[in-house]
């Protein structure tokens, strides 16, 4: 770093560690939600050269401009210029909870925020939209819970997200708002679930789920805990359950291939991979002993150690259990799978005991014809693979644990490449190795023995290789009120000699041929949900709309049909709101094919890493079905992703009411105003990182804020200046650094730089010249668009600051004419010399000997080498003459 550097950034770091240390700007009547900042000379000694400052009234300012605004349609989606570039800035769809916003919730909005502005600075044509993800369990259990309508609720919570959204001064354009609930917008994810159905997609099938009759709906394994629901404690059971599914399993390939395009974190890449689960293994075939038909095939990465399997394990609800199962061992395994059937698959794969009880059958080894036990055991998932794995414990460390509990044969056919030992009670040797006790296989390294082992099988029909994947088809269906409900019907069938056309479905036994689904039609879209006083979920799997039964029971042309009574999960609607956000009001199509292709895809996408994979996975799906449909022609909806970093409590940990840490955004605006909330939360810490919120130190920002406004009057009314070099300097040298860390979303860093600008010009003895302070509010103003619009008509502008053009500085004002370095004698620092930064060794010697101090030194020296690197070093070496 060059001397000029260290002292640049000396600066920066005593004006933000004078901000943070300054007493409060604002006196507020909390009340009256007045905020009244006086920045006259008895809050802040004027320079003698600076006019006097005005009045910055927080609260008439604020409302003023997003008045001004709204009025204005400042923010409206322009008609795209195809000269132009575009940038497509979409914040992560969010839940209108009751509970409002709190702190944390803005600082992804003004991120993105910041972003949209810059772009429009810089000549983009910007698309920044923002709705409502409103469907949902939480919505319908605070309506239950509550005796309203989850529409009631729901539409309030949203005026109360509205209103604080606003407040915060969010360039969002409104007109193209939307919520998942709107019956247009229902009609359009409904359309999508139809191309999904016609193109073999979506289908019905029979699942294991976790049931929870208390809350009347499938859970996700995430949401079971020790068999009791996450939400409310309840009982939980498994069921095999008629479920709409998704075949998302069918783009597994190409959702894994196209990660290789995006600009994501690497840990979200990571996490996509790790849950599509892409492996390369065999696929392997044991007869089940005295039945040639029946046969229990697995699924191994590990084909190499095929010749150590004594034992087949079974999923607990893997369908040949009970055919495997012995008369003798027929009550102990009953048992089992009973009271294995309440915990979710995340309990048992995460728990460190391992269970299980023999079954009594027995398997044949595809290449050796031994016997093979059978047992059946929980951690072997039957939504998994195939629900039955090969058990090699001296080469698996969970059949290594499973075989040591229940005293199981261990045959070790892999041994390390250098041929030594391997401690057989330390546990089970994993690694890659040489094969051995194998037969033919003997003495191949793993990677050809698993592809000749592969090959064996496939020649002996007993399987061969296979790629396979961790990733599950989508359980689509939800039992309860609060969801689009699914375009589906089905015939009814009533028993012999009834007359559908005398008979009501409701009054008569009948039987619904689920076998048989129905598209609605296209054209009678949307499917709208019944009205019902009493939506509570009860004990029936068909959910609380099979009780709708005037809703659910219809005739057509003679014949009585049933609507089908699951309902879409929350995921369904936010997986397209993207595409929605560029042509919001198309009563034709969910989206146009000329909209798709001036604004997707999605430039940047901002949001919580919680979202990772689940939310990301399901919408690029969706997404790239379409693609395929032609309707778009982006193959990726998401080209670049942001995930802001949770900021915590004051005490350290997440904000949540029953920590009672919970930080309202209203009230930092209510005593602050909303630019002094946004500049705090960029200036906390880099975007990424966790950071924790401390109300005390939003002076800081609030001083900066003040500061700006100052020097802005002074320049009002101090006449005009001429900048000096050092002025000039320092404002390109800041006009480079916050474009550059805007473009790196360095927020934090960006605000820094502005701070010592603000502070060198409020603090110069020279009057403060217009130009560097119209320079200074256009770089604010993303940041505090209030403050912006305000000075930049303080400095007699007319037109909005929204789309001036963006700073633009000269690189060679940002490079210093001379460089102070010091000189070193043997090694020491002995002086400092200020020269050009590309100036010879010659000259910079010769400066050296100009300094009385060194001249004195060096004249007493045989100088035998000098070490000089231009503007960093110079070091002269010699010996001291007697």
């Amino acid at each position: 770093m060059r001397l000029t550097d260290a002292i640049y950034f000396l600066m920066l770091r005593t004006v933000v560690t004078s901000a943070f240390s300054s007493p409060a700007w604002i006196t507020s009547s909390r009340a009256a939600r007045r905020h009244l900042v006086r920045v006259a000379s008895t809050t802040e000694e004027m320079p003698t050269a600076a006019a006097a400052a005005g009045n910055y009234i927080v609260a008439e300012v604020e409302k003023k401009w997003q008045d001004y605004w709204e009025e204005n349609q400042t923010y409206k989606t322009p008609v795209r210029n195809k000269d132009k570039p575009k940038k497509y800035v979409l914040d992560m769809f969010p839940y209108p909870s009751g509970a409002g916003l709190h702190v944390g919730h803005p600082e992804g909005y003004t991120a993105s925020d910041v972003m949209a502005r810059y772009w429009r600075m810089n000549g983009y044509d910007v698309l920044h939209p923002i709705g409502w993800d409103s469907f949902g369990l939480p919505a319908e259990q605070f309506a239950i819970q509550t005796g309203a309508q989850p529409a009631d609720t729901t539409s309030k919570n949203i005026a109360n997200f509205k209103r604080q959204l606003k407040m915060l001064g969010f360039s969002y354009d409104w007109d193209r708002e939307l919520a998942t609930t709107d019956i247009d917008y229902v009609k359009w994810t409904q359309w999508i679930f139809l191309q999904l159905f016609n193109k073999g997609l979506a289908e019905q099938s029979e699942v294991s789920v976790n049931w929870c009759p208390a809350l009347g709906t499938v859970l996700a394994n995430e949401e079971v805990i020790d068999g009791l629901s996450e939400r409310g404690d309840h009982p939980v059971e498994r069921l095999p359950l008629r479920q709409w599914v998704l075949k998302i399993t069918e783009y597994a390939d190409r959702l894994e291939q196209g990660l290789e395009t995006l600009e994501w974190p690497s840990g979200t890449l990571t996490a996509q991979r790790q849950w599509i689960g892409r492996s390369e293994g065999a696929t392997i075939d044991f007869d089940i002993s005295g039945d040639s038909e029946e046969k229990i095939s697995v699924f191994t990465t590990r084909a190499d150690t095929l010749l150590g399997v004594t034992y087949v394990t079974l999923a607990p609800e893997h369908p040949m259990v009970s055919k495997l199962c012995s008369d003798e061992q027929r009550a102990e395994v009953e048992a089992y799978v009973q009271a294995t059937s309440s915990r979710s698959d995340l309990d048992r794969t995460a728990s460190k005991e391992k269970t299980g009880v023999f079954t009594g059958g027995f398997v044949s080894h595809p290449i050796t014809g031994d016997q093979v036990p059978v047992w059946v055991g929980d951690y072997v998932l039957g939504s998994y693979g195939t629900g039955a794995v090969m058990a090699v414990p001296a080469h698996d460390s969970r059949d290594f644990e499973f075989a040591k509990k229940f005293g199981l044969e261990m045959k070790w056919v892999v041994e390390p490449k250098n041929g030594s030992e391997w401690d057989k009670e330390e546990g089970a040797f994993t690694d890659p190795g040489v094969a051995v006790n194998s037969g033919e296989f003997d003495g191949m390294k793993t990677a050809k023995a698993k592809k000749m082992v592969s090959q064996k099988l496939k020649e002996l029909g007993k399987g061969g290789p296979q790629i396979t994947y961790k990733l599950r088809d989508w359980v689509f269906s939800r039992q309860r009120y609060w969801g689009e409900p699914i375009p589906i019907y089905f015939p009814i069938e009533f028993e012999d000699g009834v007359d559908p056309t005398t008979v009501h479905p409701k009054d008569t036994k009948h039987t619904v041929a689920f076998d048989s689904p129905i598209p609605v039609d296209e054209a009678d879209l949307p499917l709208e949900l019944p009205e019902m006083d009493d939506f509570r979920p009860g004990t029936d799997p068909a959910g609380c709309l099979a009780r709708a039964e005037d809703w659910r029971y219809f005739q057509k042309d003679g014949k009585w049909f049933a609507r089908e009574t699951n309902t879409m999960p929350q995921w369904a609607g936010s997986c397209w709101y993207y595409l929605r956000f560029i042509d919001p009001k198309n009563s034709d199509s969910a989206f146009s094919k000329e909209t798709d292709e001036d604004w997707m895809p999605v430039d940047l996408y901002v949001g919580g890493a919680e979202h990772a994979v689940l939310h990301l996975l399901y919408a690029r799906f969706w997404h790239q079905v379409l693609y395929d449909l032609d309707y778009t022609k982006h193959p990726e909806p998401f080209q670049k992703l942001v995930h802001q970093g949770m900021i915590l409590g004051t005490d350290g940990e997440k904000m949540s009411k029953s920590r009672g840490n919970v930080v309202n955004p209203d009230d930092v605006v209510d005593e602050h105003g909303a630019d002094a909330l946004r500049l705090y939360e960029m200036f906390m810490g880099p975007l990424q990182a966790v950071k924790p919120w401390q109300t005390s130190q939003v002076q800081g920002v609030v001083r900066f804020r003040n500061r700006v406004y100052n020097v802005v009057n002074a320049a009002v009314n101090g006449g005009s200046a001429e900048m000096d070099d050092e002025t000039q300097r320092i404002l390109h040298k800041t006009m480079k650094k916050v474009t550059s860390d805007i473009d790196e979303m360095s927020f934090n860093t960006a605000i820094s730089a502005m701070m010592v600008l603000a502070n060198h010009l409020w603090t110069s003895k020279a009057a403060v010249p217009k130009e560097a302070v119209e320079k200074l509010v256009l770089m604010v103003s993303p940041f505090a668009p209030h403050l912006g619009e305000e000075c930049w008509r303080l400095l007699g502008h007319k037109d909005s600051v929204t789309f001036q053009p963006w700073v633009e500085y000269d690189e060679e004002l940002c490079v210093d004419n001379t460089v102070k370095m010091g000189v070193q004698v043997n090694g020491k620092v002995k002086g400092e010399i200020e020269i050009a930064p590309d100036a010879d060794q010659e000259s910079a010697v010769s400066a050296a000997k100009g300094q009385e101090r060194l001249a004195a030194l060096l004249d007493k020296m045989d100088i035998k080498k000098v070490i000089y690197v231009p503007g960093r070093i110079l070091n002269i070496v010699g010996k001291m003459n007697k």
